[in-house]
């Protein structure tokens, strides 16, 4: 096996042992579109255009992945979302 080979098996082996972790937004019948966009593009750091398109697939389909990466990345940000009235989880 060549050196380069071993290189490439190890950042795959790298790549698939980190975990990273979503928030997940559902939805509900209390927030408003804007506000979701508005606390999506604030929290998550969201452009306009992404965060209107994650609060329609919330809308239409119940739930959303709206930020992956570390537990430590995702857990204020999910706090926050929470402040904000939103219903989100980490999974």
């Amino acid at each position: 096996m060549s050196t380069k080979e071993k290189v490439s098996e190890k950042e795959i082996v790298e790549t698939d042992s980190v975990h990273e972790n979503e928030i997940i937004l559902y939805n509900d019948d209390v927030n408003t579109f804007d506000h979701v966009i508005r606390t999506l593009i604030q929290v998550c750091e969201h452009t306009s255009e992404q965060a209107e398109q994650c609060s329609l697939i919330v809308h239409y389909k119940g739930k959303c992945s709206v930020k992956s990466g570390t537990f430590s990345d995702l857990k204020p940000r999910c706090t926050k979302l929470l402040q904000a009235g939103l219903s989100a989880e980490i999974i």
